[in-house]
């Protein structure tokens, strides 16, 4: 309002000299005439800046013609940036849905999930998926935050890709948990709640905008697991369907970093979830895993349970077809004890569990906030082994967590002596920020090496296979091994075996006879005469296939080609509905990694 006083008064001064001097015969009188007549400032308000210019202003024409007459100070910037701008086009010229991607997932199973979910959306929307990082446009990283290890890993691919001028989308825990880490400024994130809207952030982010999407899905109010179940997804195994039952736990345990990106426990309905697996066995699957951070919790915040949903599932599961159940903390399944061990006799569900101990010492499990004793742990163990004969139990063991005593690490030992578990996960400590156990008092890094060494010692003095030599065992078989010698398949303990490389027994139910035990696998040789079960309903996808095109989806598609033929602009309608004008926004702001486990998969596919 001051400024346009001043102008007006400005102009009123302009005026007056002009008319009082220019003007013939003009007297005193018509002075006070014209200044009886001029406005005062405050008689009208202005609607519009271009009220109060005048016809003495210069006119557009006249301001562009002086303004090629000045000559702009230019700011030198490297050579490197220079180059990026020059070679980059604007991104209204750039056509989403025909560029190439390379994804890659590190950790847990619940993760590899996620990137089969995503690496499907993407596919079905154009995208091409390549395995060939050198040749992607984007990289799609699916990060893991349980160790350190990993998240250096994931922070080198970063590096990586950004030194190979790649467009780069971020996804797992590690964002989820921190998204303001220095290393992560300026690059797209797509939270892993947020899967289902991933085509959104790789669409922008070849444009060369900077996204992220954070958020928790609720539905009034409630907390869900995630993304629907039903999402196109590329298995990267066509046998094998990995089913994510929850998301999150009702754990707080010191070392996890995991429950930071997680959160707590959501579960999935139990009617997803079967008509997941239907779909699955339609679609040429013959083994499916269940998967969350914590499948013993499951149902706890719906008002069901475990073994409800197992049973559910277990009607929907073809002849020839296997489940097998992820892991579970202790005080969940002492619960339901009686109920598991007769699942887990059931023929098509693996005589196998998987129930991490951490430390066979109460102290530390104190320390740990696992809210179990080592008693808890045994009972378990002690029942399952009674009930299910021939059951395989995996652990997890933490080496040099803070305040672990000599005494304590021994106690580990005797538990792993006692039980000579064939498959046991050993892990070294790592404090991850954030972390109440990162604040604790740490254990000398050379006694947490020493003691992983020793407990790695330990279990590789025992072979917990040569006692099944000559046995015949039915066998299942879903992958080949990464030497490409063998076939893997599993038994009903989900034991690894391996068969000969016959194209005929890939996704069959097999008997075979053992001839050879390994620390980690059998060897077996089919018995001629033996039944062959084909567990398919239907021919298996060709790997790499989109699966889960439900009807709706595939619509969808089909109305937005309809509108725009080259490519799904759907970011941008979310845009429109949401009011966001700024594209580089955040809109919201316990698994076990077994990378360096001493039970290695002997498959490519895992």
């Amino acid at each position: 309002m001051v400024f346009c006083l001043i102008v007006l008064v400005v102009h009123a001064v302009s005026f007056f000299f002009s008319y009082f001097f220019f003007s013939p015969g003009l007297s005193s009188k018509g002075i006070s005439v014209v200044l009886k007549k001029m406005p005062a400032a405050c008689d009208s308000v202005l609607e519009d800046i271009e009220d109060i210019v005048s016809a003495q202003d210069p006119k557009p024409h006249d301001r562009q013609f002086v303004r090629k007459n000045v000559f702009p100070k230019v700011r030198k910037r490297s050579s490197q940036q220079n180059t990026q701008t020059d070679d980059d086009p604007p991104s209204d010229s750039i056509i989403p849905g025909v560029q190439k991607i390379w994804i890659r997932t590190w950790g847990c199973s619940h993760n590899n999930s996620d990137g089969e979910y995503m690496a499907g959306q993407l596919a079905a929307y154009g995208y091409k998926i390549t395995d060939n990082s050198a040749e992607a446009d984007l990289w799609l990283l699916n990060s893991c935050t349980v160790k350190n290890p990993a998240e250096d890993h994931f922070r080198n691919s970063i590096k990586k890709a950004q030194e190979g001028n790649k467009k780069v989308v971020l996804a797992g825990c590690v964002p989820q948990a921190q998204p303001r880490q220095d290393y992560l400024k300026g690059l797209s994130i797509i939270g892993v709640q947020q899967i289902d809207r991933v085509v959104e952030v790789v669409e922008e982010t070849i444009k060369g905008h900077s996204v992220r999407l954070l958020g928790q899905k609720k539905d009034n109010g409630k907390r869900l697991g995630g993304a629907r179940l039903d999402l196109p997804k590329i298995r990267k195994n066509p046998l094998i369907e990995i089913i994510s039952i929850n998301t999150g736990c009702l754990n707080a345990c010191t070392y996890c970093k995991t429950k930071h990106a997680r959160g707590d426990l959501a579960s999935y309905p139990i009617e997803e979830l079967v008509d997941r697996a239907k779909q699955s066995f339609q679609e040429g699957v013959c083994e499916i895993w269940l998967t969350s951070e914590d499948t013993g919790a499951y149902g706890r915040d719906i008002g069901t349970d475990l073994p409800t949903l197992l049973w559910k599932l277990v009607e929907a599961i073809p002849e020839g077809a296997m489940l097998r159940l992820g892991m579970t903390n202790p005080p969940y399944i002492l619960e339901h004890l009686e109920e598991m061990a007769k699942i887990l006799n059931h023929p098509r569900v693996y005589a196998f569990l998987h129930i991490p101990v951490q430390s066979a010492s109460d102290s530390v499990l104190m320390d740990m906030k696992r809210e179990y004793c080592v008693a808890d742990f045994k009972r378990v163990v002690d029942f399952l082994k009674e009930k299910v004969p021939g059951i395989m139990i995996a652990t997890d063991i933490i080496c040099g967590f803070p305040g672990e005593t000599d005494e304590d690490f021994q106690e580990t030992m005797k538990l792993v002596e006692q039980y000579r578990f064939p498959s046991l996960f050993i892990n070294q400590f790592y404090p991850r920020p954030g972390t109440p156990a990162a604040k604790m008092h740490q254990v000398p890094a050379a006694v947490k090496k020493q003691r992983t060494k020793d407990l790695s010692q330990l279990f590789h003095s025992y072979n917990p296979y040569d006692h099944k030599v000559g046995e015949r065992q039915r066998v299942l078989v879903t992958e080949e091994s990464f030497d490409s010698n063998y076939y893997v398949a599993h038994n009903p303990f989900y034991e690894q075996v391996l068969v000969p490389k016959d194209p005929v027994l890939m996704g069959k139910m097999v008997e075979v006879n053992i001839y050879e035990a390994g620390k980690h696998f059998m060897k077996g040789q089919p018995v001629s005469d033996a039944r062959v079960y084909t567990a398919s309903i239907t021919r298996p996808l060709a790997k790499g296939e989109v699966s889960g095109l439900t009807e709706i989806f595939r619509q969808t598609k089909e109305d937005s080609l309809e509108q725009h033929p080259t490519y799904h602009s759907s970011f941008n309608r979310a845009v429109d509905a949401l009011d966001i004008t700024d594209r580089n926004i955040p809109c919201a702001v316990h698994s076990q990694d077994y990378s360096t486990s001493l039970l290695p998969s002997l498959g490519k596919n895992r």
